[in-house]
């Protein structure tokens, strides 16, 4: 059995539509784009790279890696949602990126140590066993290689902000999105990073300020963060 949840799979598909309408469910993922990106670039140059974009959705970020010079394969197991993203690929004009139908854990057991760069963002917090995936992505990156990833804190603070906040109060997300249970503490996900023989060798965290609508990157790991990790060469 795959490690999905289908009814996580449902709720993305019933979107996927408005995957790149700014004004969407998925502005956030829009608004965020450019700082993760920007920071992936920061650590490993993304140009002449194998690049691989886990949980890939829409394309959002997949589609700036390739318009950074990467060459990019977005991979998801939303039907849906990857036909969205080569639709726009297509109009775009995107060259260097392709998508596949396929689980992480699959993948991994056809092509270890093939990418460059590794991505999953957004993505941990919505599946049944987010350790099986971090494995994957280990076996995935080649040595030397980095591999980036996103999720939520688990605390008082995320819950307020991430799902109160978010989903309830601000309405920038439709509501239940996100089930608290599944959030990832980031020692938690460091030791499952270690587990996968990944060296921790940045975070940083996603903070969004109500009243002028940006976000930024800093130190604050209290709700949205990032890892960065590099597997030994």
């Amino acid at each position: 059995m795959a490690n999905v949840d289908a009814n996580e799979l449902a709720k993305f598909s019933e979107l996927a539509h408005r995957w790149w309408d700014t004004e969407s469910e998925f502005k956030p993922l829009h608004q965020i784009n450019p700082l993760r990106l920007n920071w992936i670039d920061g650590y490993s140059p993304l140009a002449g790279k194998q690049v691989l974009d886990v949980g890939c959705g829409g394309g959002i970020l997949a589609d700036a890696m390739a318009r950074k010079g990467g060459k990019v394969l977005g991979i998801d197991l939303a039907v849906k949602s990857l036909r969205v993203a080569e639709l726009h690929a297509m109009e775009a004009g995107t060259e260097n990126i392709a998508y596949q139908e396929i689980a992480v854990e699959d993948l991994a057991a056809q092509r270890p140590g093939q990418y460059d760069v590794v991505t999953c963002m957004e993505m941990l917090e919505h599946v049944p066993d987010p350790a099986s995936v971090v494995n994957a992505l280990g076996q995935l990156v080649k040595p030397g290689g980095w591999v980036f990833l996103s999720t939520l804190n688990r605390n008082a603070k995320s819950f307020m902000l991430a799902i109160v906040g978010a989903e309830y109060l601000l309405r920038m997300l439709p509501a239940g999105t996100h089930e608290y249970g599944r959030f990832i503490r980031p020692s938690e996900l460091g030791q499952m990073c270690r587990d996968a023989g990944l060296e921790l060798q940045g975070a940083k965290g996603l903070t969004f300020n109500p009243l002028t609508q940006r976000y930024k990157l800093g130190s604050d790991t209290d709700v949205n963060y990032m890892l960065a990790c590099r597997r030994p060469g």
